[in-house]
């Protein structure tokens, strides 16, 4: 193919005439314009139009009218006049041939034997001749493009190179319609490297000159195959001529970022080639696409510059002028938004494709970079910029001149951040990068400077350490020394409502790096005030850099920095300032919420007290603020993460709170604490008045409750007299548990004083919350009347579980406050006792086992309580008649005389309480299973067992331990062991409880053969019983258990000479039972056995055993005869 400048081309006024069939420009066409279009414009006058309109039929009249002067009109006609359909199956033919044999075969369906050279033959062919002649031609190219595999190949055509038969050989390919469409996609993936490479371009490039409108689709489906870049740097320059743009980005910035900083990785490698291959070239001339793309943006630069300035200005200009008149040059406001665009291309172009600029386009970017935009936030971005890129190519900057002229302008953004940040409205302004820069240049953070740059670049490029060697020395020795960073630092404001929505680098990640690297102490800077202030300047969503700032800062105000400075610490903030931020939290009787300081500001002074108090023991780890506050509130103060506490503030602050809250009446608002202790005074005569109003107090919220709390707490103990309606307990104990959601410990310590017991002539003792948590045991020490008081026995319990928590923590804290001092004086002790070769109980040991001794003493006094006093016991009340009667209620087909006589038993104040006391001992069990197994080894009344086994559900835990506390040398904790195990047979029937029972069976018998007279009756008479639960659980039992009551029996017997007549007859009747149960079921219906009545009086024990023994056999078989 000859050079394509000598050729003529459709234009494209041509080519969108054509396309739209606007016979008026086709007519205005030159000749050589019109002869390219020919083939097209005589198969439109020849063939049948689809349209079938009048006016398309005067546009056909012009258009013959057109052709009708155009002599080559007639050798086109007659190629139209072919048979086409016999040359398609000779074009099938040949090209199944040349695939058979080879491109190199001279052999041709489509052309016989030619006598002459090809253009020879062309001249003397005809029309139908001609186009085999071409279509020939054109298969045997295509045959030896696929044979290539679709590499670039140069083969010679005497046909198509002759200029003479151009234009008819040009005729023929439009009749045939050859389209290439596989130019891109077989193309090089580096157009420029070789001849086929820019043959194709060249080609698709005049392409779209005749159709711009395609210019941009065959632009993407360069990028798309990841061929061809010249191609597409070709186009976009060619569309950036045609849509010029003064103040907009350009197509090309655009275009070429996109490449380099889109997400597609394999577009930035395949363009990034491109780039780099073309520099390594030596033919670097007009003629090369990349030095027309370098050009291009070249000019662009420099068309948005104020002034083609040199640097020598710096050395020139007076440095005493006015801010207003002063040489340097500003940007204009409309250049602002491309100048950044072309900052981040050539970043991304020397960065991540490699470019190396050359000094005429390095100075003109230093120039770009330390010009000065107007203050708007696009300013502000694109200072960030250029400093940035200054620190990424620092080569950049070759000259002293440029050197100079660099740190003015670096001069000039610390002298102009305020008025940037003041005028623009940007709140992350530069000035904090310019301070965050030099603090990782003083503490040698290069890493962390990299990381910034290509934060704020927005890519990811290669910057050596070694490159910032010069800026380092820059900023720490001429523009920010460590002193100045630090006194710069404190004068920086806060930034408002500082929340995660801002982001950028703010005055918060200056002052973290500058309290990590100990400046402040180290130059006696106060930071505190600064802290304090940007904690109450804060709103939601909670900004990252918060917490780690509280933490450091409290590090540094308990870590000095260095040991041989003792003193080198930050201040803490004071507590009056801690105040002020709650103020109005709390208030007195015209109550009113403080809007000064956020939520998020209140609850980060709350993290930083915790963290500081915590801090004091023990460093802490950087969390979240929700989950950090959780666990610094559990591990110090557990009373006030009680998750019932928790509970009930979900139904104080939900729906119901609102609908309450609308229900709020002024008269409710008008009752005062005065007139509610007068209400309370009045109650021994009247209980509509304070009746009516602690209903209204339920209406308000927890913080307006709060004045009253006093006078509800106080009057507490009036509410245990006689004749008090139920209902108003039960509303004491609602305000009682609201206002514990807002002030529990003050609460609890008014209420334990207000319960004491009233004795006359003893002044009563005022408890503080260190008494209590040092002995929680203070809160059961009540009045005796609350143990019968179900609503005031709830608050009891409720501060019991909170001060047996609070206890724990205070030992922990005071273990480890004191954990120095008492190391001397306890290895002394030791010393003394003489006892140095004896383990060393340490003192979480003993801390450990006062806490346990705390929790079961709570525990077996709260037991005591479940046990019927001696008054309620003259009134036939006991805990097993209540158990009985929950059963009798549930099973019971009686008439309904039993039912009421159950409901009445139950609906008493103690079994209430009873379960109250249940409900508190299941969730410490839970919480830890060790106290269950204490207690139980401690052992507790028989007659609660029904009621704990019953009422605590977490009881089946005791099967953990019962085979160890049957082992106990102790006759009584086995038997407590054995009854214990009857009734959780009864209520778990488990395979457990069935291995554990057969246990004790064997145990028992066991024990038979080794205990003296007293000790079997005092062993035997207790346990018994127990065998009824145990068969009436697991029948499988039946055998070993009659078996074993029949040993017993037979040992007791044995004992017994003087009355062997006596009992003979009764371990016969035991044998008989055994063999024959069903026989002496009737027998066993008898009243006397039931009653006894059949015992002889006697008052021996082996007696007295056996006929235990017999009433037990009987219940057996009672209840087994019953079963069946």
């Amino acid at each position: 193919m000859t050079e394509c400048t000598s050729l003529q081309f459709v234009s494209p006024f041509a080519f969108e005439a054509m396309q739209k069939v606007d016979v008026v420009r086709l007519a205005s066409l030159s000749d050589p314009e019109l002869r390219l279009l020919l083939p097209c414009l005589v198969r439109m006058a020849l063939c049948a139009p689809a349209d079938q309109s009048q006016s398309w039929a005067q546009d056909k009249k012009l258009i013959l009218r057109l052709l009708s002067g155009v002599e080559a009109v007639n050798s086109i006609v007659a190629l139209l006049s072919v048979d086409f359909h016999a040359l398609e199956q000779d074009a099938s033919k040949e090209q199944q041939l040349r695939h058979k044999l080879g491109g190199g075969s001279g052999e041709s369906i489509l052309v016989s034997q030619l006598q002459h050279g090809l253009t020879l033959e062309f001249e003397h062919s005809d029309s139908p001749r001609r186009l085999r002649l071409v279509l020939s031609e054109l298969l045997a190219i295509m045959n030896k493009v696929s044979e290539s595999n679709g590499e670039f190949f140069f083969k010679s055509s005497e046909l198509f190179e002759s200029p003479v038969y151009l234009e008819e050989a040009a005729d023929v390919l439009c009749i045939l319609q050859a389209v290439c469409r596989g130019l891109i996609k077989n193309g090089e993936r580096q157009d420029e490297e070789s001849l086929g490479g820019r043959r194709r371009t060249d080609a698709l490039r005049f392409l779209c000159k005749m159709n711009p409108s395609q210019a941009l689709k065959v632009r993407g489906m360069v990028v798309e195959e990841c061929h061809l870049p010249g191609l597409g740097v070709a186009l976009t320059l060619d569309h950036t001529k045609n849509e010029a743009c003064e103040d907009g980005v350009s197509d090309l910035v655009c275009f070429v970022s996109g490449l380099l900083l889109g997400t597609n990785a394999k577009v930035r490698t395949w363009f990034g080639t491109f780039i780099r291959n073309g520099q390594q070239r030596k033919r670097e001339t007009s003629s090369s696409v990349l030095w027309q793309m370098r050009r291009q943006l070249l000019l662009e630069l420099m068309g948005i510059l104020p002034t083609v300035r040199s640097t020598r200005i710096v050395e020139e200009a007076d440095v005493d002028m006015e801010p207003n008149v002063s040489v340097y040059s500003r940007l204009k406001e409309e250049h602002v938004v491309k100048a950044s665009a072309l900052l981040r291309l050539y970043c991304a172009l020397m960065g991540i494709a490699g470019l190396k600029p050359t000094e005429e386009e390095a100075e003109q970017l230093l120039q770009l970079m330390t010009s000065r935009p107007p203050a708007t936030p696009a300013g502000v971005r694109f200072v960030s910029l250029s400093f940035c890129m200054l620190l990424a190519f620092s080569t950049l900057v070759s000259t002293p001149e440029q050197e100079q002229l660099m740190v003015v302008w670096l001069s000039w953004m610390i002298k102009e951040e305020a008025y940037f940040e003041s005028t623009s409205g940007v709140s992350a302004s530069f000035g904090e990068m310019l301070l965050l820069v030099a603090m990782y240049f003083h503490s040698n953070q290069l890493s962390a400077i990299i990381d910034l740059v290509c934060s704020t670049l927005g890519m990811k490029i290669v910057i050596k350490p070694s490159s910032l060697s010069r800026m380092k020395t820059i900023f720490t020795q001429e523009i920010f020394t460590e002193q100045v960073v630090t006194a710069h630092a404190v004068r920086v404001p806060v930034t408002s409502n500082l929340s995660a929505n801002i982001t950028g680098f703010l005055p918060i990640h200056c002052i973290y790096q500058l309290l990590r690297s100990r400046s402040f102490t180290k130059h006696k800077v106060s930071i505190k005030d600064w802290i304090y202030r940007q904690l109450c300047e804060t709103s939601t969503p909670l900004h990252p850099q918060l917490l780690p700032l509280i933490d450091v800062y409290i590090n540094s105000i308990l870590t000095p920095a260095s040991k041989s400075n003792p003193q080198a610490t930050n201040q803490p903030v004071t507590e009056q300032e801690i105040l002020n931020i709650f103020q109005g939290v709390i208030g007195g009787d015209n109550i009113r919420f403080n809007q000064r300081f956020s939520i998020t500001a209140q609850l980060l002074v709350l993290y930083y007290i915790l963290s500081y108090e915590e801090a004091l023991l023990a460093n802490t780890k950087t969390l979240g603020l929700h989950s950090a506050l959780l666990r610094l509130l559990a591990t110090n103060y557990p009373h006030l993460c009680i998750v019932d506490d928790w509970i009930c503030e979900e139904e104080i602050t939900g729906t119901d709170a609102l609908l309450r809250r609308m229900l709020l009446t002024n008269n409710a608002k008008n009752h005062s604490p005065k007139q509610l202790q007068e209400a309370f005074s009045a109650v021994p005569v009247n209980h509509t008045q304070v009746m009516q109003i602690i209903e209204h107090l339920t209406l308000l919220s927890a913080s307006e409750l709060i004045p009253y709390a006093e006078v509800l707490t106080s009057n507490m103990n009036q509410l245990l007299n006689s004749g008090v309606p139920r209902r108003i307990l039960q509303t004491v104990n609602k305000l009682w548990m609201v206002l514990n959601t807002v002030m529990p410990r003050r609460l609890w310590v008014m209420t334990v004083n207000a319960l004491q017991p009233s004795i006359k002539f003893v002044r009563q003792q005022k408890y503080t919350q260190n008494d209590l948590m040092i002995d929680p045991l203070i809160v059961l020490r009540c009045d005796q009347r609350v143990h019968r008081c179900p609503p005031l026995m709830d608050i009891t319990l409720h501060m019991l579980n909170g001060y047996l928590l609070a206890s724990k923590a205070y030992l922990s804290a005071h273990l480890k406050e004191t954990a120095e001092q008492d190391r001397p004086s306890q290895n002394n002790t030791i010393g003394l006792v003489g006892q140095t070769d004896a383990p060393e109980v340490t003192r979480e040991e003993l801390k450990n086992a006062l806490l346990a001794a705390q929790d079961s003493a709570a525990v077996q006094i709260l037991l005591e309580i479940c046990l019927p006093t001696e008054e309620e016991k003259a009134n036939g009340v006991n805990p097993d008649s209540l158990l009985r009667n929950v059963q009798s209620v549930i099973t019971t087909s009686a008439p309904n005389k039993g039912i009421e006589e159950g409901e009445d038993n139950l609906l008493c104040n103690l079994r209430e309480v009873q379960c109250l006391i249940c409900c508190l001992l299941h969730q410490m069990y839970i919480a830890d299973p060790n106290i269950a197994k204490l207690v139980h080894f401690q052992g507790y009344p028989c007659e609660l067992l029904p009621l704990t086994v019953a009422g605590i559900p977490s009881m089946h835990i005791c099967l953990d331990f019962i085979p160890e506390l049957i082992a106990q040398p102790e006759l009584e904790k086995q038997i407590f062991a054995i009854q214990l195990l009857s009734h959780l047979c009864i209520q778990y029937a488990l395979p457990k409880s069935l291995s554990v029972a057969r246990l004790a069976v064997n145990v028992m018998g066991t024990l038979l053969t080794v205990l003296t007279q007293a000790k079997r009756y005092a062993f035997f008479m207790p346990t018994l019983p127990s065998l009824v639960s145990f068969c009436r659980a697991f029948p499988p039992l039946y055998e070993d258990i009659m078996s074993l009551l029949i040993q017993i029996g037979q040992v007791c017997a044995s004992d017994v000479a003087t009355q062997t007549r006596d009992i003979d007859p009764i371990i016969t009747r035991l044998q008989q039972i055994k063999e024959k149960p069903g026989g002496w079921s009737q027998i066993c219906k008898d009243s006397s056995y039931k009653n006894g009545s059949r015992d002889t009086g006697s008052m021996d024990p082996d007696v007295q055993l056996c006929h235990c023994i017999e009433r037990t056999v009987i219940e057996i078989i009672n209840m087994s005869v019953s079963g069946i």
